[in-house]
């Protein structure tokens, strides 16, 4: 439980009385499936409890994956309705985010938002919920979220007042121009108002004054990638086996602390609009790539972190009840707390001949004077030589002797006392082994305290047993653990005067805290500096490990050569390479060819090398360029849904409908498949119609199909081009068939290959009179329906023209060609388009 004990939990509940009624029964009532409060039982299903809270070494980077965030969302009534206020804080980072937007009626914002957060717990108002008049923001958040806990508070507690009230009191000065964004944004004050209430509740702890990070995230500053579609691309969690790593996280997470894990995969999941910002970090990344030295050092000294985010967390709640766990955790964190200050100093040392813009921003935020102040402030009461370590007896020990002699003599002296008990049981254990003559040596565990072990073979134990005034007798292989009466008292008495010192250490840490309270803002920039870098870092590493590319950013999406990065890894070499033509003037791509050439995996790495790009990566590729995509959309696979009760083609209708309701001109639009759930006529005519609302956009949009009468949209369309993945037909002289070589390459037109289906079949174990048949009947169909459209020569000359024009558009925007070069290259536009007119008196028109 959160609270010291049971009766002190239902106390807490009538106090604040957060439901309905003043009773524990008014808690359980609103609350939806699930018991926030029952029975003095600890609210929700599992808290990370906060209090005795240690850091995690930075070792364990997995820590992350823990839900560990805490969500209020309100929805403004009346004609307000659509208008989204949040506020999200994490139990194990002191940074509570704000935003507020106005969503349309899918609520496609708010979802995409709470997926990336991933919430151990969502609150919302209890007007929200109420049985039968429940709101539709609702009803999608439970639907989407089944896993999660859902707590309904009263709508009282959304009070934007109060909400600002908190933010004025709470927020760290340096952040305090938060003040100016959020004044007037009430719904996301109520969300903070109701959200501090709650957390101060579950924790049994409040914040301490001005100690809060605060920041208001609006929607607009990275783009936006649907929770399909981050599923459908594998960006954090491999479809197939959640614990796999490969994902685009699992290739670009070589991270050394969970901040800059943490980080890394919220990048991926909102990656950045701005060129500008993209660009500072792929300097930096370039120069990390090019200094070696600066690479090492600063890996070293990155990977030595704790988790900053977790421990600035417990420094600044303040306890509501000071138990022995709350006062070891405090001391231990003090303890970590230096631990990290002392890192500063490497950390500048390693930053000092940068020269990236980003790089010496970093190295000037580090000479900030208050890390030298907090340190010293500790130095004056903690020993110089107490640090982290790892081992629980070592830490006991640090936590022991962290205070310096001769500040409180009190402490001195229950010090002296644990050393002698200390002694004394390793004493006694010695002369225990000297009286049975057995190997026995002193060993400690957190849950045993100190106990006694030894190796030793069955045979050589008198009776082949241990004496009798040995219990608890455990055996692992040849090593016995076990304890004696005298010893289980020693550990008592050991436990009592720790608690003592623990106790007077606690009162000199707290007063030690107070002071430096006032300074604690600067380890905030420490913690997103350190995240930053460690993200970074794991860009360069893995950049070493592949030959990735530096990106460009323009108005055409230009990728040579490029590959799959996620498919590079799981095959452990590198996968064809293929290039990639998108501008304004062609921006819809259709792709054909047969099952298993490649068409699937090559749109989802067009996707995963965008993103990849506006995170601040290299690329998989030779050379690339890209235009900044604003949302990205997916419509990949063919499941369906029996929770929805939504058939596949029903899945498509809906995906296409929500790529269609919210694409823009900025969108990257991938669809595989289309219209396959139902008979080929009418998929034919969804595919086409969907085709024609997408062309009238700027987005890029790759298909790929297997509807070959798609493909003759280019003749009405000047802006659709035609591509196919290549098979080769090798006969095998043994059995003398004709087997498909799929060679994975990318040519331009559409696909010759007539009847792939059949043949893929024939690769089956299906009978060969199914086959025959099969065939048969194809042919039969096809000679009906064979009536393409073709292109007469105006439509030829039209579309010629068409493309010339984008060609010199193109040219006068980016062309960084000198005047002989351009001149060169003019001429040869002019032979392609005089190639591609198909009429005799063209030279006369030029």
């Amino acid at each position: 439980s959160y609270f010291g004990d049971k009766s002190s939990c239902v106390e807490n509940a009538n106090t604040l009385n957060l439901t309905g009624s003043s009773s524990v029964r008014g808690l359980n009532s609103t609350c939806i499936g699930k018991t926030p409060l029952s029975s003095g039982r600890s609210v929700c299903r599992s808290h990370t409890p906060v209090m005795g809270y240690s850091v995690t070494s930075s070792s364990a980077v997995s820590a992350h994956t823990v839900a560990s965030v805490i969500v209020a969302v309100v929805e403004g009534r009346g004609l307000a309705r659509g208008e989204v206020g949040m506020a999200s804080i994490d139990l194990k980072n002191p940074e509570m985010i704000l935003s507020q937007f106005a969503d349309n009626t899918t609520y496609a914002k708010v979802i995409t938002k709470l997926k990336i957060l991933t919430p151990l717990e969502i609150i919302m108002s209890n007007t929200a919920c109420d049985a039968g008049n429940t709101t539709k923001l609702f009803s999608l958040i439970t639907e989407h979220f089944k896993n999660v806990t859902f707590t309904t508070v009263q709508r009282k507690y959304f009070n934007e007042t109060k909400g600002l009230e908190y933010i004025e009191q709470l927020c760290a000065s340096e952040f305090s121009t938060i003040f100016m964004e959020v004044q007037s944004k009430y719904y996301c004050l109520a969300a903070a108002a109701a959200l501090l209430k709650y957390v101060e509740f579950i924790q049994n702890a409040v914040y301490a004054p001005k100690s809060l990070k605060v920041r208001f995230q609006g929607s607009e500053k990275t783009a936006m990638i649907d929770s399909s579609s981050a599923q459908n691309l594998e960006l954090v969690i491999n479809n197939r086996d959640s614990r796999h790593g490969h994902t685009l996280l699992g290739v670009l997470n070589y991270t050394k602390t969970p901040g800059g894990s943490r980080r890394l995969r919220s990048n991926i999941l909102e990656p950045l609009v701005d060129a500008e910002t993209i660009n500072t970090r792929l300097d930096c990344v370039q120069e990390l790539l090019q200094d070696e030295e600066l690479f090492f050092g600063l890996q070293a000294v990155i990977s030595k972190f704790l988790d900053t985010e977790q421990l600035l967390s417990v420094l600044v709640q303040i306890p509501k009840q000071d138990t022995v766990k709350t006062a070891e955790s405090k001391i231990t964190n003090l303890i970590y707390l230096k631990h990290t200050l002392e890192l500063v100093e490497p950390l500048k040392a390693a930053l000092r001949g940068c020269n990236t813009q980003l790089l010496k921003a970093y190295y000037n935020s580090l000479e900030d004077t208050r890390f030298g102040i907090i340190l010293e402030k500790i130095t004056t009461v903690i020993n110089d030589d107490t640090r982290y370590t790892k081992g629980c007896l070592n830490m006991r020990t640090q936590k022991c002797y962290a205070v310096k002699p001769n500040i409180n003599e009190f402490l001195d002296i229950a010090r002296r006392t644990y050393t002698e008990i200390v002694d004394d049981i390793a004493g006694m254990i010695t002369q225990l082994a000297e009286k049975y003559s057995l190997p026995m040596k002193t060993s400690f565990s957190s849950a045993r305290g100190f106990f006694i072990q030894m190796n030793a073979d069955c045979s050589t134990l008198p009776n082949g047993k241990l004496p009798s005034e040995f219990t608890k007798i455990t055996k692992m292989k040849n090593t016995y653990s076990f304890t004696s009466a005298d010893l289980i008292k020693m550990n008592e008495r050991c436990q009592e005067s720790l608690r003592e010192i623990y106790h007077m250490t606690y009162l000199i840490v707290c007063k030690l805290l107070n002071e430096i309270y006032e300074h604690i803002h600067c380890l905030y920039k420490l913690s997103d500096i350190v995240s930053m870098l460690d993200m970074l870092l794991s860009f360069a590493h893995a950049c070493t490990l592949s030959d990735y590319v530096r990106p460009e950013f323009t108005d055409t999406l230009a990728i040579k050569q490029g590959w799959h990065p996620i498919l590079e890894k799981i095959a452990m070499e590198k996968p064809v390479s293929n290039n990639t033509y998108l501008t304004e003037g062609n921006n819809f791509v259709i792709i054909t060819g047969p099952n298993m050439s490649g068409k699937s995996t090559y749109l989802k790495q067009i996707a995963l090398c965008q993103i990849m790009a506006q995170i601040g990566s290299y690329v998989p590729a030779e050379y690339c360029s890209f235009r900044i995509a604003e949302q990205i959309f997916t419509r990949i696979g063919m499941d369906d849904d029996i929770e929805t009760n939504a058939s596949t083609f029903m899945k498509e209708m809906k995906e296409i409908t929500y790529i269609i309701q919210n694409a823009n001109d900025k969108s990257l639009i991938i669809i595989d498949e289309l219209g396959r759930g139902t008979s080929a006529e009418e998929g034919i005519g969804i595919c086409y119609a969907a085709c024609e609302y997408l062309l009238n956009l700027k987005a890029f949009t790759l298909f790929a199909t297997h509807f070959l009468e798609l493909c003759h949209i280019d003749a009405l369309y000047p802006n659709v081009e035609n591509y196919h993945f290549e098979v080769q037909h090798v006969r095998s002289s043994a059995a003398n068939k004709e087997k498909i070589a799929y060679t994975y390459t990318l040519s331009k037109g559409y696909t010759e290959e007539k009847n792939y289906g059949l043949k893929a079949a024939e690769v089956s174990s299906l009978p060969s009179s199914i086959i025959l048949d099969a065939k048969e009947i194809t042919n039969h169909i096809a000679k009906q329906i064979l009536h393409k459209q073709k292109s007469t020569p105006e439509k030829m000359k039209q579309r010629a023209a068409y493309r010339l024009a984008m060609r010199l558009v193109q040219t006068a925007r980016n062309s960084r060609l000198d005047p002989d070069s351009l001149r060169v290259y003019l001429k040869g536009l002019k032979k392609k388009y005089e190639a591609s007119c198909p009429t005799p008196e063209k030279n006369d028109e030029q």
